[in-house]
């Protein structure tokens, strides 16, 4: 396919984030730039100084809403871009309101029991919508780890094992090598269907 074929594919499909900071904006830019038709992002968080190291945030966005901020940033690459936002603490019975029209998820949260709430959610009410999953970005090098397995309609991106400590802190590098490996593999769902 060339870029024009790709993009008139894209423009017809919504994917749905949950969670806007290192993982979720990184990605919604990528899949921005390359001509999704919609994005349905949630997220409850305000923009704050320590997420500019690895978020697609600026300086002057602090105190806002990370939802409001996203969507400033990227009509700012895609002014066609549809955008569906949610200031909403993500729980069992909006998620599927929020993302049932969705094509696929992209989870971007930061802890392990939101993860395992939306997976189980969308496996139980939703089983045939691939959820793409970040687990395991900490710190800086080992750039090579960072890949993606698929098990039925779950995705994992990372490498599965660098938990984020007070002194393993996510960065900007390995954050958005996650983040944009989450994004292909969006497009590998979208592009190719029978995979």
């Amino acid at each position: 396919m060339n870029i024009e074929e790709i993009k008139s594919v894209l423009k017809k499909k919504t994917v749905g984030i949950a969670g806007a900071g290192g993982l979720g904006s990184n990605c919604a830019a990528s899949l921005t730039r390359v001509g999704i038709g919609k994005l349905v992002i949630a997220d409850y968080d305000c923009v704050d100084e320590s997420n500019l190291n690895r978020q697609f945030y600026f300086y002057h966005q602090i105190g806002k809403k990370k939802v409001e901020a996203l969507i400033e940033n990227l009509l700012l690459i895609n002014p066609e871009l549809l955008v569906e936002a949610h200031d909403v603490v993500l729980e069992p019975d909006n998620i599927i309101p929020i993302f049932k029209d969705c094509d696929v998820i992209v989870e971007a949260f930061d802890k392990a029991d939101q993860k395992k709430m939306l997976i189980e959610c969308v496996t139980e009410y939703l089983p045939m919508l691939p959820v793409i999953i970040g687990l395991g970005m900490a710190g800086y090098g080992n750039s090579n780890n960072l890949k993606m397995e698929k098990y039925g309609k779950l995705y994992i991106c990372g490498d599965r094992q660098s938990e984020i400590t007070e002194f393993y802190p996510p960065l900007s590098p390995r954050v958005g090598i996650v983040a944009h490996i989450q994004a292909n593999t969006v497009l590998e769902i979208l592009l190719n269907p029978t995979n």
